[in-house]
């Protein structure tokens, strides 16, 4: 097995994490290592929100390199499984499409998981789960460290993402052709977040500050929070608000390339679920991750083990200012103090942004790893 066909099967779960982050490791397979992917996906509207060009009715569409295909119920029939099938986030595939795989002499079966600082990562990553079907799978984890899969990340991201930085003129014509309406001095913020009945309050510390700041909010779920604290009945793409020395500007939803710009050209990010908080790091800012909630309360381990990581290298004030923003967001608990305590160590936390992203830039991006563990596989 050469593993030049990839199958990657993607259900979408909060509206674009999922599909978000297949996606990118899609088209990074088909351009990079020249191989012929398909990838399947249950929602093509959350697709097309992140891809404009695409049908969010056809069936077959080829976008980017890619083969995209309609993951419909029941099953289509007789598809001639890949010689590499990434389930992505533990989907669950078809049956008829496993029942093929064995069939074939056996697919190798990927199981790329969620990414996670946690500390037990290492240990699973790349372990080999045996199926009652006798198909291969394999458990294959993102993360931060070595040992782990790696982060999803496109070759000379890094080197586009500084030289945007650098130049000014650049990123005002992005700026302008999104409409926004920028105060040279004011601070630049974005903001995509779930659900937060903090927002009232983060809003209020902005507004009250002597330093002017542009808020810039894409559509998405934290619009009925947005609308609750300014006052209105819905917030609408294109419109603007004015409290204190907080502007608010709302956007539409933009594509993945427009939204890493987006990223690029702020001084500081709000970002939430995985594949927002991966390219916020990659933006070599400051950031603020609203994780996904998960009922059993899961979900705090997987940030705390995050921050731990993370505030390596930042004093022990800046460190803690840090960590207390993000447990005030992701509890929905007010956050003035903790804003107030962060932005006096914003210096040094625009410092440690850009050493992390440099650091996690050495790593082997994720995509490669697949390719090579697959190759390592079929090598035997």
């Amino acid at each position: 097995m050469r593993g030049g066909s990839w199958d990657i099967f993607c259900t979408v779960v909060d509206n674009f994490g999922d599909i978000g982050v297949t996606w990118r490791l899609a088209k990074q397979l088909a351009a990079e290592h020249g191989l012929a992917v398909r990838l399947w996906v249950d929602d093509l509207s959350a697709f097309a929100s992140i891809c404009p060009q695409a049908d969010r009715q056809a069936p077959q569409q080829w976008r980017d390199g890619v083969d995209v295909r309609h993951w419909s119920t029941p099953w289509q029939g007789a598809i001639e499984p890949a010689e590499v099938v990434v389930e992505a986030f533990a989907c669950r595939l078809p049956a008829e499409y496993e029942a093929a795989m064995v069939g074939r002499g056996g697919s190798l079966w990927l199981n790329l998981e969620y990414l996670s600082a946690e500390d037990w990562v290492g240990n699973c990553h790349a372990l080999p789960s045996l199926q009652p079907s006798g198909a291969r799978k394999y458990f294959f984890f993102p993360g931060f460290v070595a040992g782990t899969g790696g982060l999803l990340r496109e070759r000379g991201l890094i080197a586009r993402r500084e030289a945007f930085q650098r130049d000014p003129l650049e990123q005002a014509r992005f700026i302008d052709a999104l409409g926004i309406q920028r105060t040279p001095a004011a601070r630049l913020v974005s903001l995509f977040a779930y659900e937060n009945p903090a927002l009232g309050s983060w809003l209020e510390a902005l507004a009250g500050e002597d330093r002017q700041t542009l808020l810039l909010v894409p559509q998405g779920r934290i619009a009925a929070n947005l609308s609750a604290s300014l006052g209105v009945d819905a917030v609408q793409a294109g419109e603007r608000f004015e409290r204190g020395s907080l502007s608010i500007q709302v956007l539409s939803f933009l594509s993945q390339e427009d939204y890493d710009r987006l990223l690029w050209c702020c001084d500081f990010n709000a970002v939430r679920g995985e594949d927002s908080f991966l390219r916020a790091q990659w933006a070599g800012r400051p950031l603020l991750w609203h994780i996904y909630p998960q009922e059993d309360d899961a979900h705090w381990d997987k940030l705390d083990a995050f921050l731990g990581l993370y505030r390596q290298g930042l004093s022990a004030r800046a460190g803690a200012a840090f960590a207390a923003l993000w447990r005030a967001w992701n509890a929905g608990e007010a956050m003035g103090a903790a804003w107030t305590e962060l932005v006096r160590h914003e210096a040094e936390l625009n410092r440690h942004a850009e050493r992390w992203c440099a650091e996690r830039a050495e790593q082997e991006d994720l995509a490669a790893q697949l390719v090579g563990f697959s190759r390592a596989i079929a090598r035997g």
